[in-house]
C-alpha cells in the first residue's frame, strides 16, 4: 500500500446510453403526442462524470461497454468528447436507449430507463483490469446502474481493490449497489436527498435532519459524503466537518445529469487540493449550469468559470 496518491481519475462506464430528450406540450393518456423538440445526447452516469470532468480540464480514463447500433450512435454522438483515453469493450446486444419527457403544461419530467445489455463475466472481468490499470493510486469512479450479468456486490468488491492498491475509490448508486459499497469504506460518495431517506428510513425534511442522517452514514467509514438536495443546494461532510450550501435561484429545464455534474465539481476541486468549502461551491456551481440546460446536455466550462451565482455556504457542526 502507497501513502502517495497519483493525479489520474478512471471512470468506469458499465451501463452508457444514449438519452433522448423529448419536448412535449402535454401527455394524454390514450393519444399521441408531437414532440416540439427531441434530442439526442450520449448519457448513462459514467459517461456524464466523465465528460464533465473532462469539460473541467481534468484528464480522465474511461472505460465502457457498448453493444450493438444503438452503442455505434453513442459512439458518434460522443466524437472525441472523450479523448483517446477511452477504452470500448463491445458486448452482444444493444446499448441502453433512455427517454427524458418535459412536459411543458403543467411543467413536469418523466424518464424512462431501460437494462442495458449483459455483460459475460469475461468481459467485465476484461473491464475491471482496464479500468483498475488506469486508476492506479489515483481516483476510481464508480456511478450509475449495473446491466444484467454484473452482480450486486461488484462496486463493493471494486472499492476494496481501488483502495487497496493505494487509489481513492468514488461512488455514486443507489439500493443494494450503494449499501454494499459503503461496506468496503469508500473515500467519496454522493447520494440524493431520497437516496439517504430509502437509507436512514425516515423522512428528511429540514436541513439539520438531513445532516444529522448523514453523519450517521459517514460514520459507517465514508472520507467524505455528500447529499444533494436539487434547489436547496447540498451538504458535504468529512470527519471532522460539514457544511451546507445553497443552490443560486436558475430556471431549471431539466435535472437530468445534475448530480454527475455535481460529482464532477467535488471530485475536480478535491484533486486541486482545495477544502470541503470550496469543493461543495464548484459542485453546486456544475450542477446548477446543467440544470439550466434542456434535455441531458451539461454545464459549459464558460458558464462555470463565469458564474456569477449567489450562494451561501454554512458551517453545521454536526
Amino acid at each position: 500500500m502507497t501513502n502517495s496518491h497519483s493525479n489520474s481519475v478512471a471512470v468506469l462506464a458499465l451501463n452508457p446510453a444514449v438519452d433522448i430528450g423529448y419536448e412535449v406540450p402535454q401527455l394524454i393518456a390514450d393519444r399521441k403526442v408531437q414532440a416540439d423538440t427531441t434530442a439526442y445526447h450520449p448519457g448513462g452516469n459514467g459517461i456524464n462524470v466523465a465528460l464533465a470532468l473532462t469539460k473541467l480540464a481534468v484528464p480522465i480514463y474511461c472505460c465502457s461497454v457498448i453493444g450493438g447500433e444503438s452503442g455505434d450512435l453513442l459512439l458518434r454522438l460522443l466524437g472525441d468528447g472523450l479523448g483517446s483515453n477511452h477504452k470500448i469493450f463491445r458486448v452482444a446486444g444493444e446499448t441502453r436507449l433512455n427517454a427524458t419527457l418535459l412536459q411543458k403544461r403543467p411543467p413536469s419530467q418523466y424518464e424512462v430507463a431501460s437494462r442495458g445489455p449483459e455483460i459475460p463475466a469475461k468481459v467485465l472481468n476484461e473491464l475491471d483490469e482496464c479500468f483498475l490499470a488506469d486508476c492506479k493510486t489515483g481516483y476510481g469512479v464508480l456511478t450509475g446502474s449495473i446491466p444484467p450479468g454484473v452482480p450486486d456486490d461488484h462496486y463493493r468488491r471494486l472499492v476494496g481493490r481501488i483502495q487497496a492498491q493505494g487509489g481513492r475509490a468514488v461512488v455514486d448508486a443507489h439500493g443494494d449497489l450503494l449499501q454494499q459499497a459503503i461496506e468496503a469504506q469508500p473515500y467519496l460518495v454522493r447520494v440524493n436527498n431520497y437516496v439517504l431517506e430509502m437509507t436512514s428510513r425516515q423522512r428528511l425534511d429540514e436541513i439539520e435532519a438531513v445532516a444529522t442522517a448523514a453523519r450517521e452514514l459517514q460514520q459507517r467509514g465514508i472520507g467524505k459524503l455528500c447529499i444533494s438536495l436539487g434547489a436547496r443546494g447540498a451538504i458535504l461532510l468529512d470527519d471532522a466537518n460539514s457544511y451546507h450550501c445553497t443552490a443560486p435561484r436558475v430556471k431549471v429545464l431539466s435535472t437530468v445529469g445534475c448530480g454527475d455534474a455535481l460529482l464532477a465539481g467535488l471530485l475536480a476541486a478535491d484533486l486541486r487540493g482545495e477544502d470541503l468549502p470550496a469543493m461543495l461551491r464548484l459542485g453546486v456551481i456544475c450542477g446548477s449550469a446543467t440544470a439550466t440546460h434542456p434535455g441531458t446536455l451539461l454545464f459549459t466550462p464558460e458558464e462555470v468559470e463565469q458564474s456569477g451565482y449567489e450562494l451561501e455556504l454554512t458551517a453545521l457542526h454536526i
